[in-house]
């Protein structure tokens, strides 16, 4: 491609935070604060702005978002919003996100609060916006520099391409394939990615460093990052190629005793890994009854192992906004975070640093969510960013490939996208063999909703590449294996038994195949055996069926073994360019394609 403007020039690492001066609100939203320790409010002055500039204690200011997923743009639909719990106990929806809020309201926050740090917790890549994955997701990094982001654990997405393309993304260089998409060469990270338990294969050492040393005069905080462990499991077996993933725990552990050793007492874990709060509002408290009640899922059961010399921890990968205080394993409370995703919040905690000891005064600890709203203003220097990736994709994303003649939705157990792309997998997969019976698409790889309404100047009911890509951004191919009718039966089973049991996974199914799915039974057993047909006729246990499906699936993703035992392999195109193949042959603009119905799968509640 050729070049437009040139990157901007390289930050200088930083240890000493620059303030930032642009303007803003801060959207306030606070949880209760214990008191500092008696020593403190006995001899020292505390003040709110500037926090504790002399003498015993300081307040380091710890910004920290997480799952950004490349979300330059302001996300749309249900993705780009928030609900928040009013007084009265009613309901209030707040469109939330984008890279250039999210600019101001991180260098409004940082006002007044010298000692600052800013974090993340995995996925700042991967299943992308067509403005960044087209790019490899450089523009995000560009981005995440202009924030001034100081350290990230790496996350499941960072691992889409492979270890060599996130240690370009650490390092700089311009693709391998692709090359250089400007006049200057990618400049990597500013910041570094932190993968504890992430190792190579061959040498046992980790990919990139385990841990990083924040330090500002007399103060210093330590940063371990770790991914969740069952990274290959939801990741293409090409990405995670001569890796090995650690148990969290043990990881963090290990290296908070080193860091000890070090001089290195005030510790913060970054975890690519999360847990599910009783309410979706994002100011929930989710230690009402008591500290930790209101949540569940892996964190909690991390949070309550990893070792008191971490102080706090900073989480992602569910999605899910929570400020909650899980008891350690010596039962004191602890700040276990997590800001939704997509840029829509940022979490300001408070960490009390003291300095006789050199540790976290953890009963000092405050924490709270804040909204990225829409009604600051924009900062310049990533509306700048953002339109110069946009003229770069724009020739390509704006080409209009199918019509809808209404919102084409993912949500759901079975959601109409879900059977579109089912549906597209098949069309396509019979280019390869006309005798492919099915396909079987993941949920997970559904990333957002094609809704009717323009984008841009497109027109309602046009789709455009942009959009599309959205909706599939892994470029994944289209794998077509052979199976047995009973292979197909037990890979349905699957999704409501095994590591599926407790998070059912739901595949998405082409048309043609129908089957009772009973949620009043347990495991395997709500997936109705006799009752899963194709085209009218019950599966067959010992014939032969050509199944397509993604290559992720085809590797035995998202816990479905049997998938990955099929035989007769043929290998297609990318799963993008079999949508835009469907759309474009099955629409048009005096005929566009209506929503699926979604009514194969039969659910008994």
């Amino acid at each position: 491609m050729p070049a437009t403007s040139p990157a901007h020039p390289r930050r200088r690492r930083r240890t000493n935070r620059l303030l930032a001066t642009a303007a803003g609100v801060l959207t306030v939203g606070a949880l209760a604060a214990a008191a500092l320790p008696g020593s403190a409010n006995a001899g020292e002055q505390h003040d709110k702005g500037k926090g504790h500039q002399h003498g015993r204690y300081q307040d380091v200011q710890l910004l920290s978002f997480n799952d950004l997923h490349g979300n330059l743009e302001p996300p749309t639909g249900s993705s780009g919003r928030v609900t928040e719990v009013q007084p009265d106990g009613t309901v209030k929806t707040i469109d939330a996100g984008g890279a250039e809020y999210l600019a101001t309201h991180l260098r409004q926050a940082r006002k007044g609060n010298p000692y600052s740090i800013t974090a993340a917790g995995g996925d700042m890549v991967g299943a992308s916006p067509l403005i960044s994955g087209l790019f490899h997701d450089e523009p995000t990094i560009e981005a995440l520099n202009k924030l001034e982001l100081d350290v990230t654990s790496v996350g499941n997405h960072e691992f889409d391409e492979g270890a060599k393309e996130l240690s370009r993304l650490q390092n700089g260089g311009c693709h391998p394939t692709d090359g250089c998409y400007t006049d200057k060469k990618f400049a990597g990270a500013d910041f570094p990615y932190l993968t504890a338990n992430v190792l190579n294969e061959k040498t046992k050492k980790p990919l990139l460093k385990p841990y990083w040393v924040w330090k500002k005069k007399d103060v210093k905080v330590g940063f371990i990052g770790v991914t969740l462990e069952g990274t290959p499991d939801i990741v293409s077996a090409e990405g995670v190629k001569g890796l090995v993933f650690k148990d969290e725990v043990e990881t963090i552990n290990k290296y908070a005793k080193e860091l000890r050793r070090k001089g290195v007492k005030s510790i913060v874990a970054l975890i690519h890994e999360g847990g599910f709060p009783a309410s979706q509002n994002y100011n929930y408290d989710c230690d009402s009854p008591g500290a930790g009640d209101g949540i569940s899922g892996p964190i909690a059961d991390i949070a309550k192992n990893v070792s008191p010399d971490v102080d706090a921890l900073v989480t992602g990968h569910t999605h899910n906004a929570y400020v909650c205080t899980i008891p350690d394993p010596a039962g004191k409370p602890r700040m276990v975070t997590s800001a939704a995703s997509f840029g829509r919040l940022y979490t300001d905690t408070t960490l009390t640093y003291d300095r006789w000891t050199g540790d976290i005064a953890r009963t000092a600890v405050k924490s709270a969510n804040h909204v990225v709203s829409r009604d600051v203003p924009k900062a310049s220097d990533i509306t700048g960013l953002i339109g110069k990736w946009n003229t770069l994709a724009a020739p390509i994303g704006n080409r209009p490939i199918g019509y809808i003649s209404g919102d084409v939705v993912k949500d759901g157990t079975e959601s109409p996208l879900g059977d579109l792309i089912a549906d597209a997998q098949l069309e396509y997969a019979r280019t390869l063999d006309p005798e492919a019976d099915l396909a079987l698409m993941n949920p997970g790889g559904i990333r957002a909703s094609l809704t009717y309404a323009a984008s841009g100047g497109e027109g309602d009911g046009v789709v455009t590449y942009a959009e599309a890509f959205t909706v599939q951004p892994f470029a994944n191919t289209v794998n077509l294996q052979t199976f047995t009718g009973a292979q197909v039966i037990q890979a349905l089973k699957e999704q409501v038994s095994g590591s599926n049991e407790a998070a059912p996974k739901i595949l998405q199914v082409s048309d043609g195949l129908t089957y009772t799915l009973d949620l009043t039974k347990t495991g395997a057993d709500r997936v109705v055996t006799d009752s899963v047909r194709l085209n009218g006729e019950a599966i067959d246990p010992s014939a032969s069926y050509r199944v397509a499906t993604n290559s992720f699936l085809a590797g035995g993703g998202d816990g479905f073994t049997t998938l990955g035992q099929g035989t007769d392999d043929l290998v297609g195109d990318d799963d993008l360019a079999a949508l835009e193949q469907y759309l474009t042959a099955n629409s048009s603009a005096g005929s566009p394609l209506a929503p699926p119905a979604a009514d194969r799968i039969t659910i008994v509640k």
